[in-house]
C-alpha cells in the first residue's frame, strides 16, 4: 500500500526527534500533524458570480480535493451582503492527502513566491497551531497561469496535537518548513 513521503519521514525521523527533545515519555504525546485547511476568501464574488466557480475550480486542483464554497452568515447592507451568499471557497485535507498537499507546499510551492526569505513564525495561535498567507495561487504548479484572470491569495492553517507553540515550530521545523531566522529553539 501506497504511504506518502512524509508520512515515513515522520514515522523514521520525525516522531523520535521530536521524543528525544522534548523528552515525551509516550509516543502518543508526540505532536503530529491532525489537518491542513485552506480558505480563500472572494469579497469580489458579491458582483461577480463566476469567481466563485473560478476559485473552487483552483482550490480542488491545488488540493486534489473537492472545494465547498463559504456562505456568508448575515446580511451586511454596507456591502451589499445577504445572508447565504457564495463568498468564499474552503478545503480541509486529512491523512494521506494532507501530507501529500504538504510535500507539494514545501517543496515545490513556497520555494516559488516571490523575493521568499521564509515564512513568518507569528502565525502561531497558542494551542499548538500555525496559520499563514500566501499572497497568489499562482505559486501552485498545477495552477496554469495563461488561464488566471485575477490573482488572490489563501490563507492556510495547519492544525497539529501540540500542546505549545514551541512544539508545533519543532514539529514543523523537523518537517523542513521554511521559516524565517528566528529564536524560538
Amino acid at each position: 500500500m501506497y504511504t506518502p513521503r512524509l508520512s515515513e519521514k515522520y514515522a523514521k525521523e520525525v516522531a523520535p526527534a521530536l521524543m528525544k527533545k522534548f523528552g515525551y515519555k509516550s509516543s502518543m504525546q508526540i505532536p503530529r500533524i491532525v489537518k491542513i485547511a485552506l480558505n480563500q476568501g472572494l469579497g469580489e464574488a458579491i458582483t461577480d458570480k463566476k469567481r466563485i466557480d473560478v476559485a473552487l475550480d483552483e482550490m480542488t486542483s491545488i488540493a486534489g480535493q473537492k472545494a465547498v464554497p463559504t456562505v456568508s452568515k448575515k446580511d451586511i447592507s454596507n456591502f451589499k451582503l445577504r445572508k447565504g451568499m457564495p463568498i468564499g471557497a474552503r478545503v480541509t485535507l486529512r491523512r494521506q492527502n494532507m501530507y501529500e498537499f504538504f510535500d507539494r507546499l514545501v517543496s515545490v510551492s513556497i520555494p516559488r513566491i516571490r523575493d521568499f526569505r521564509g515564512i513568518n513564525e507569528k502565525g502561531f495561535d497558542g494551542r499548538g497551531n500555525f496559520t499563514f498567507g500566501v499572497p497568489e495561487q499562482i505559486i501552485f504548479p498545477e495552477i496554469n497561469i495563461d488561464k488566471v484572470s485575477k490573482i488572490s491569495g489563501m490563507n492556510i492553517t495547519i492544525v497539529t496535537t501540540a500542546k505549545t507553540d514551541k512544539e508545533c515550530y519543532a514539529l514543523l521545523k523537523e518537517f523542513g518548513f521554511p521559516f524565517k531566522n528566528s529564536k524560538k529553539n
